[in-house]
C-alpha cells in the first residue's frame, strides 16, 4: 500500500504506540485521522500532524460506525487503519480465587473492550476500503490490529485479557481470508511491555524486573518500534493474516 496520498485512521492515536504510528504515517504523506477518547490529547496530536481528530469511545459501537463514516466523508476514502484500542486494566484475578469464581461481568468487559470493539471498527473500515479503486496489485486497503504476547503466554490472573487478545490473533487470519477477494489485508502486532502509559515512568530498577524474561534487549519496547513494524506491514503486500510479535524474545513466566 502506498502511504503517500493515502487516508489513514489511527484508533487510539493520541498517545503511545499509536501516536508514533500516526507520526510516521503523516511524515510519509498520509492524511491521518486520530480517533480517541474525548479526554485525550487527540486534537493536539492531530493539529501537529495536519490531520483531524474525531472523539470516540470505541465501546459505543454505533458511534464508532458514525465516526468512521465521518472520516471518509471528510477525507474521501480510507486506505489504512491502525487500531490500538483496549487494554489490560484492573487487578489480576484467577479463574477461582479466595473470593470465589472469576466475576463474569469483568470477563465480558475485557472481551468487549479489546475484541468486540476492535472487530466493530474492522468491519466498518473494511467496508469503506472495499469501495476504493484497487492499486496495480489489486489492493484496496490494509488493517492492523493490536494483540499482545499475553495471547500466547498469559500470566496467572490474565485469563480475560489473554482470551481477548487471543481472539484478535485468531480473528485477523480468518478476516484476511474473508477480505482477500476485495484486496484488503489484515494483520496484528503483538507487543510485549512497551514504555507507554503508566509504565513509561518506571525507574530502571523496576523496569529491569519487568523485562527479565526478555532475550535481548532487556528493556521495554519504544513506541517508534511498534510504528516501524506497522509501517512495514503497510508497505509489504505479502504480509497478510498474521500476527507479528514485537517482544525482544520475551516468553512470560507464569507470574
Amino acid at each position: 500500500m502506498e502511504v503517500k496520498g493515502s487516508v489513514a485512521i489511527v484508533a487510539g492515536g493520541a498517545s503511545g504506540m499509536a501516536k508514533a504510528t500516526a507520526e510516521q504515517l503523516a511524515a510519509e504523506g498520509a492524511t491521518v485521522a486520530i480517533l480517541d477518547l474525548p479526554s485525550s490529547k487527540g486534537a493536539e496530536v492531530a493539529k501537529e500532524l495536519g490531520g483531524t481528530f474525531h472523539a470516540l469511545d470505541a465501546l459505543d459501537y454505533a458511534a464508532a460506525e458514525a465516526t468512521i463514516n465521518e472520516v471518509v466523508a471528510q477525507h474521501g476514502a480510507l486506505h489504512i487503519a491502525v487500531n490500538t484500542i483496549g487494554g489490560g486494566g484492573g487487578m489480576p484475578m484467577r479463574t477461582v480465587g479466595k473470593d470465589g469464581a472469576y466475576p463474569l461481568d469483568n470477563f465480558q468487559r475485557y472481551i468487549d473492550l479489546n475484541l468486540v470493539a476492535t472487530f466493530n471498527l474492522n468491519r466498518i473500515q473494511a467496508l469503506h476500503m472495499s469501495k476504493n479503486a484497487p492499486n496495480e496489485e489489486g489492493e484496496r486497503g490494509v488493517i492492523i490490529d493490536t494483540a499482545s504476547i499475553a495471547a500466547f503466554e498469559g500470566q496467572i490472573g490474565q485469563v480475560a485479557y489473554s482470551a481477548a487478545k487471543a481472539g484478535i490473533v485468531g480473528m485477523v487470519f480468518t478476516m484476511a481470508r474473508d477480505l482477500g477477494n476485495i484486496g484488503v489485508r489484515v494483520n496484528a502486532i503483538a507487543p510485549s511491555l512497551f514504555a507507554t502509559g503508566i509504565v513509561a515512568g518506571l525507574d530502571e530498577e523496576r523496569a529491569a524486573v519487568l523485562c527479565k524474561d526478555a532475550a535481548f534487549p532487556k528493556r521495554m519496547g519504544k513506541p517508534h518500534e511498534f510504528a516501524n513494524v506497522a509501517m512495514t506491514i503497510v508497505k509489504t503486500p505479502m504480509l497478510n493474516g498474521g500476527t507479528i510479535r514485537v517482544d525482544a524474545g520475551t516468553r512470560f513466566a507464569p507470574k
